[in-house]
């Protein structure tokens, strides 16, 4: 990214989140914590799913592979975050910050897909029971999974083919703690107001369609499941409640940072948090406490793990 119409900006300074010593040392804690128990919550759902054969379902497949994207979540930016609260001055490099903007946008569309996967998957197998296996076979499984990758490579290039082209002369700093595209478009030498425009409307129109959606299709999944007073209805209920708990804490800081009227606004960098580090802790978190399967098969990955290290 050293030449061309990049030359001039080498480097984008990040202003941080706060200039309190006290507050950082605060989120250093708390960050890190966050960040070491998404890894290890999420690292032990996905070898679980793979490992244990009482999870080779679609419905654990499906959320192996949100749990994969989350490890990928919460590593864009918080181990930069966290670095940077040790230091003073906090610098990353104008390819570092392409690179963090691409993968960013990747796993935000790629995440998208999988909720809607999870929720179709969720309106098989209480609407339609006797075609569940047949609907949700293993092809349809890696099928929803590949598209989800696909659409969100494709979402991030779209996004980054409106910055490359532009040219960064000055200024180059960041009131965020990692590269955000709205601010970065706002720091080329050249009228970006259309382009931002144009940016924050495909994620937003993105954003929102896809929240509707799920929430039309919960609605509709929740009224099918009231017409029932099983116990079966009971433990689908409890699934379900926990698909849109997540739902919910994945699109509500993101929706308002794309529909936001004000986009000097410092709310969305705090609202990035939840996107970056406290989302990716909680997925886990929800899923685990809300199935006993899942719980069980933890346990029996952790047992597994205790067993060999007494061997070796």
């Amino acid at each position: 990214m050293d030449g061309g119409n990049h030359s001039a900006v080498s480097e984008i300074v990040l202003l941080g989140l706060t200039q309190s010593r006290e507050l950082q040392l605060l989120l250093l804690v708390i960050s890190s914590v966050l960040y070491l128990a998404s890894m290890t919550g999420n690292t032990l759902i996905v070898f679980s799913v793979s490992t244990d054969p009482h999870l080779h379902s679609p419905m654990y497949f499906l959320l192996a592979g949100l749990s994969f994207i989350d490890l990928g979540a919460c590593s864009v930016t918080s181990p930069k975050m966290i670095y940077d609260l040790f230091k003073k001055h906090k610098v990353i490099s104008f390819g570092g910050c392409i690179t963090q903007i691409f993968f960013i946008h990747v796993i935000g569309g790629v995440e998208m897909v999988l909720l809607m996967a999870m929720a179709f998957d969720r309106y098989v197998a209480i609407c339609k029971p006797l075609h569940y296996l047949s609907v949700m076979s293993p092809r349809m499984c890696v099928l929803f999974l590949a598209t989800a990758w696909a659409l969100g490579i494709i979402h991030s290039l779209f996004q980054l083919a409106f910055l490359i082209p532009l040219p960064f002369c000055g200024p180059n700093v960041l009131d965020s703690f990692y590269c955000d595209l709205p601010r970065l478009l706002r720091l080329a030498c050249t009228d970006t107001y259309g382009l931002q425009f144009m940016v924050t409307v495909n994620s937003g129109f993105i954003c929102v369609g896809s929240f509707f959606v799920l929430l039309i299709s919960y609605v509709f999944i929740f009224f099918s499941v009231w017409k029932h007073s099983s116990g079966a209805s009971s433990k689908a209920l409890s699934t379900l409640s926990a698909h849109v708990t997540v739902v919910i804490f994945f699109f509500g800081p993101t929706l308002f940072v794309y529909t936001w009227p004000h986009p000097n606004s410092q709310m969305d960098k705090y609202l990035a948090i939840f996107d970056s580090v406290i989302t990716p802790f909680l997925n886990p978190v929800i899923y685990t406490f809300r199935n006993k399967e899942m719980k069980a098969a933890m346990k029996r990955v952790c047992k597994q793990m205790t067993i060999y290290r007494k061997i070796s």
